[in-house]
């Protein structure tokens, strides 16, 4: 019995068959690049800038000011005679926050008293620092916890000094 050249003789018992034929090859190549092509990123990600460097520098009442968040500047605040960064908490301490009063000031007396009111910072500005003598063991205890808090949260930036001690 002859084979005619459209039918492919049956492989006999003992022959082995196998898919790695030069075409399937050639397939399985053009499949796998069809499918990277398709699935690789069209634009290469790009990383974000990093954030301006913070240098380390003394404030005094009036230079710590323009640090308020208005007209583009960053939120600071002085606890203690340290100087916090707290632009991530911008809604908070920045222009329309509920704490926007203690921005680019010395918030030591409102946060030891618990009062966001104007009337706890202190309104001279050329004179010296708030010693915070006369405050009771309670809100000693309650300035420390919000220490720590801004601590824990925020950048250290800076420290507060007097006009005149620079």
């Amino acid at each position: 019995m002859t084979s005619s050249p459209l039918t492919t003789p049956m492989p006999s018992p003992g022959q082995v068959t196998t898919i790695a034929t030069p075409i399937n090859l050639l397939l399985i190549t053009l499949l796998a690049g069809l499918i990277y092509f398709r699935l690789r990123p069209t634009t290469l990600p790009t990383l974000p800038s990093p954030p301006p460097p913070i240098v380390f520098k003394t404030f005094t009442p009036p230079s710590l000011q323009p640090y308020n968040g208005e007209k583009g500047m960053p939120v600071y605040l002085a606890v203690r005679g340290r100087v916090f960064d707290v632009s991530p908490g911008r809604n908070f301490y920045g222009p329309g926050g509920p704490y926007e009063n203690f921005a680019g000031r010395d918030a030591s007396r409102g946060l030891a008293k618990g009062s966001f009111d104007a009337e706890m910072l202190t309104e001279n500005l050329e004179g010296p620092l708030d010693e915070l003598k006369d405050l009771n063991s309670d809100e000693l205890e309650a300035l420390k916890g919000w220490e720590e808090r801004f601590e824990e949260k925020y950048l250290v930036v800076g420290r507060l000094v007097a006009v005149g001690n620079e």
